[in-house]
């Protein structure tokens, strides 16, 4: 492919993910329109399908950014890389925070962890690190297991994803449960888990959380105007 034509290509495609992004923190994913996507990026209705083969491949190249930016994030909360589970219990802890911040947001993780190719992504690429993280708990399992594994904890953070807290569920509870059923899955010693979920309390990840959307959302004005 010549050198101008695949330029002109990445170029529709970062529009297309910038104006994808406002518009489904926005309007939520559902409520979003290919051609809506197309016409905030000032680009024809049919322009779209250049780029991406449909509204879910988007929202795949989406997730694998989003989830990048989460890992680095967590990783950069602990810069001595300390205990590998509190690892893993910030990373989704973080995740239940950022759903907690609007219901556009909510319903997006909730489509990520619904949909076929954006599961299967988040499964396969979460399978690997578990299985890293909780090796020394489960020295017996293999790549198949813990594949296996994440099929139930990802079920798992998409149920407490998409329950809203409110006054008899707080977020201190949904953190508190979400973490012991993950955690006990992956048999993580009840003591241990009582001092994770206890430092994971004790952490302002509501504001770490609201400070990765908005660094989110400035790379893709950002990204936007340099095209």
């Amino acid at each position: 492919m010549p050198r101008g034509i695949q330029k002109k290509g990445i170029i529709r495609e970062e529009k297309m993910l910038s104006a994808a992004i406002e518009l489904f923190l926005k309007n939520g994913y559902e409520k979003t329109s290919t051609a809506s996507i197309a016409k905030a990026a000032g680009l024809s209705a049919s322009s779209f399908f250049a780029a991406f083969e449909n509204k879910e491949a988007l929202l795949l190249r989406l997730v694998e950014n989003m989830y990048e930016a989460q890992f680095l994030q967590s990783d950069a909360l602990l810069p001595d890389k300390g205990d590998p589970v509190f690892l893993y219990s910030v990373e989704t802890a973080l995740q239940l925070h950022i759903t907690e911040l609007s219901e556009p947001l909510r319903e997006l993780y909730v489509t990520a962890y619904t949909l076929p190719t954006t599961a299967e992504y988040i499964i396969t690429q979460t399978a690997k690190k578990l299985q890293k993280l909780f090796a020394d708990f489960l020295p017996d399992a293999t790549s198949k297991d813990f594949y296996e594994m994440d099929l139930a904890s990802s079920g798992i953070t998409r149920s407490f994803m998409a329950r809203p807290c409110d006054f008899y569920f707080t977020m201190e509870d949904k953190l508190s449960r979400y973490l012991s059923c993950n955690l006990t899955l992956y048999h993580v010693p009840s003591g241990q888990q009582l001092d994770i979920i206890s430092s994971i309390l004790n952490m302002d990840l509501r504001t770490i959380a609201a400070n990765m959307i908005d660094d989110m959302i400035r790379r893709a004005k950002n990204q936007f105007a340099s095209v």
